[in-house]
């Protein structure tokens, strides 16, 4: 029996992976342990850097965490620092970064799905509709094949417009073209200019392709594939879907205006547009809340920006995408939260369907784990470092929500700095999926009833 079991383990594919594991949430959390070790170990080399000799530790170990967190935060130019070989082995650790949580947080779901009681199950199933293939392998398939569609569309786009407008060879604008589709489908936030895109500020065609393709990554497979599917009949949607466009468009439209009235007449920033190109910045900025590219100096912004830019980093993008926060399902969950207590009622619905108490647990629980980690955080750097509140809550936010977005004050910040955002980037990627199917996976119903006692709440 132990032999024939042991044969037919590796032939389980991914549900043998997770015998080996007590809890499947550990997946998540070596797979991107063991690629982030790998990828410090390439970068250390010399031949991944353009001078001779080759990076410190440090340096190797930020930029592969920064690239497998698919954050785009630096300590190093990436352009001028990075070899050909360099800049190859961090485009493939965001893509495996991103193409990996979006895979695993699909997976989590069909497997929390499989994991609940029947009814729990019927209704799992009922609400991911997007996720209706029984075959995790035509799972895996799909999201890869999504994947390389999109970035080659990107690709094709950025590749003329760079060789047609730019005078790039057509080599070097191939090469232009995939490394930013790539960086920009996984929200990685990574570009080959010191100054990011900047100097594309008031080009569309750069633009709204790099911005298309950050929204994309960002809302999640499981909901572009139901969007593609039954984009025609949207009172077919689940409720994920639901949320994550609407919340999704919420934040654009409204992030878009906040950042258009505030930054208009500001010479540093927006000031000297013309009124075209002010909206495509400032719808620029609004999507790169997830996505960590920047066409106007961030340092410059006003204050009001930067707190703006803080709650939409927190916030972040859709479940099973490549965008980091605490994701817009979770923002949106407690909002009917709080409406359906303030008129009274004990169920929270959301369109034809009722959220079970469970869900709302795990988004109160995510969004706390942010909190406090970002608090925590900011307190420390404002403690190890010479830099004001506004700066270094400004670099935990974007680190913790594996934006990339900074003030340029990442290079300056001590080791200690470093460490700290290294370790926020990692738990930012990994800890809302990791808590969110580790809630649901320990779910259980005790045998018993306490008495209930009421507290004075507020």
């Amino acid at each position: 029996m132990k032999a024939s079991r042991r044969r037919g383990g590796p032939a389980l594919g991914f549900s043998g992976l997770f015998g080996r594991f007590q809890h499947p949430a550990q997946v998540v959390v070596g797979v991107f342990a063991l690629t982030i070790g790998i990828g410090t170990l390439l970068l250390k080399t010399p031949m991944a850097t353009s001078a001779p000799g080759s990076v410190d530790w440090l340096t190797a170990l930020f930029t592969a965490t920064s690239a497998v967190c698919v954050t785009g935060l630096v300590v190093v130019d990436t352009a001028s620092t990075w070899s050909a070989f360099g800049e190859v082995v961090i485009a493939l650790l965001f893509q495996a970064g991103g193409l990996g949580i979006m895979t695993l947080g699909t997976l989590f779901a069909l497997l929390i799905s499989g994991r609940l009681g029947l009814r729990a199950r019927l209704l799992a199933q009922a609400e991911r509709k997007a996720l209706g293939a029984p075959n995790l392998r035509r799972v895996v398939r799909n999201v890869v094949l999504f994947t390389l569609t999109v970035e080659a569309l990107a690709a094709i786009v950025l590749t003329v417009r760079f060789s047609a407008a730019y005078d790039h060879d057509f080599g070097r604008a191939l090469y232009l073209g995939v490394f930013h589709s790539m960086s920009a489908f996984n929200n990685a936030g990574f570009a080959l200019w010191p100054d990011s895109l900047t100097r594309f500020a008031t080009d569309p065609w750069i633009c709204l392709t790099i911005a298309m393709t950050v929204l994309t990554g960002a809302l999640g497979f499981p909901v572009v594939f139901e969007l593609w599917r039954q984009w025609r009949h949207p009172r077919r949607w689940s409720v994920l879907t639901r949320i994550t466009v609407g919340v999704t468009v919420v934040l654009l439209v409204a992030g878009t205006l906040i950042f258009l009235i505030t930054e208009w007449n500001n010479p540093r920033t927006m000031g000297p547009m013309s009124d075209s190109d002010k909206l495509l910045a400032s719808f620029f900025l609004t999507v790169m809340r997830t996505g960590g590219f920047n066409t106007v100096d961030l340092s410059q912004l006003n204050p009001s920006s930067w707190l703006l830019s803080d709650l939409l980093m927190f916030i972040g993008g859709g479940s099973a995408g490549t965008a980091g926060g605490i994701k817009v399902t979770v923002l949106g969950l407690m909002v009917f939260m709080v409406w359906t207590e303030m008129r009274g009622y004990a169920d929270v619905n959301i369109g034809p369907r009722q959220i079970p108490a469970t869900a709302q647990r795990q988004a109160i629980a995510i969004t706390l784990m942010g909190v406090s980690l970002v608090a925590v955080s900011a307190y420390l750097l404002v403690v190890i470092s010479p830099h004001m509140l506004d700066q270094v809550l400004f670099e935990a936010i974007s680190a913790f929500g594996t934006v990339g977005m900074s003030l340029g004050i990442t290079a300056a910040l001590p080791p200690a700095g470093h460490l700290l955002l290294i370790v926020l980037m990692f738990v930012g990627r990994t800890g809302p999926l990791t808590l969110g199917s580790a809630l649901a996976l320990r779910e259980r119903d005790r045998r018993y009833e306490l008495p209930k006692e009421y507290l004075i709440v507020g």
